[in-house]
């Protein structure tokens, strides 16, 4: 998602240095958009008054910032779009705090298109002045900012809609599957209930690729279990009951057993057509 993030900064006119930790995917962004790649993150974050991380779990982030950290500038701010741990947000808050760097945890929800298309939604966590520094330059790819609270919270936000998804796709597998196994037309079927109150954007972008076997459309289940082993350990510290998300998190297990990890999240489905 970073890539073409990082290239709607680049439209719109922003001196953009990219870092990836494979170096064929920053030289290809390079060929693609008007800016630099770095060798490292240190000589990424030189000199940069913002500086945008978008990574896959915790030590991911945790070993990108520890590499930056001590070149990054007096007075930058750095926002971490990664979805991670509100633990690891407030760490990173202190570690930057000392170095006179502000901090904004901002998870994105929107997928792969939302990035492409630049309609990303960024729940964001840290001082409402860090989070208005970067606002202009998150606005090149994002279609809704929200500041939430304090350092952890966008993230605490991310584990909300994540929770919300699960429970969501998982209702939404079992209708298709209902659907199908009842002989009425799908389409019809979805074309009504659609204009409803089961209307969800997962029911206008997913159900039909849902009834058809198909799973190839972004973000991963791999990537949810992951989403919702933070969002469960979270609920363990503050008390939370989440009996439903507990239960899709180890229905998406048994996908990741079919060797289903790098499908689509909608792949929920395959659990109940693979039964018949």
């Amino acid at each position: 998602m970073g890539f073409p993030m990082a290239g709607h900064l680049a439209a719109k006119g922003y001196d953009v240095t990219v870092y990836n930790r494979t170096k064929a995917k920053a030289n290809e962004w390079t060929s693609k958009h008007k800016g630099a790649a770095a060798e490292t993150p240190a000589e990424a974050v030189k000199d940069a008054d913002l500086v945008f991380a978008c990574l896959g779990d915790d030590p991911d982030v945790s070993a990108v910032v520890g590499a930056a950290l001590d070149s990054l500038k007096d007075g930058a701010v750095f926002t971490d779009h990664t979805t991670a741990s509100p633990s690891l947000a407030r760490q990173l808050h202190a570690a930057l705090c000392e170095k006179g760097v502000g901090f904004v945890d901002a998870p994105v929800s929107g997928g792969q298109a939302g990035a492409e298309n630049g309609k990303l939604s960024v729940m964001c966590g840290g001082d409402i002045n860090h989070v208005e520094a970067a606002r202009p330059a998150m606005e090149a790819y994002s279609a809704r900012i929200v500041h939430i609270g304090p350092v952890g919270h966008g993230q605490l936000c991310k584990a909300v809609n994540q929770i919300c998804i699960a429970g969501l796709l998982q209702g939404l597998s079992e209708g298709v599957h209902f659907a199908s196994r009842a002989g009425i037309d799908i389409d019809r079927v979805l074309e009504a209930i659609s204009g409803g109150a089961a209307q969800s954007w997962q029911m206008e972008n997913r159900a039909k690729t849902m009834a058809a076997d198909e799973f190839e459309f972004g973000f991963a289940v791999d990537w949810m279990r992951k989403d919702l082993r933070i969002a469960l350990a979270e609920a363990r510290e503050n008390g939370s009951r989440l009996p439903v998300t507990a239960l899709v998190d180890q229905f998406y297990a048994d996908v990741q057993a079919m060797g289903g990890g790098r499908w689509d999240t909608s792949s929920l489905i395959r659990r109940l057509t693979d039964a018949d």
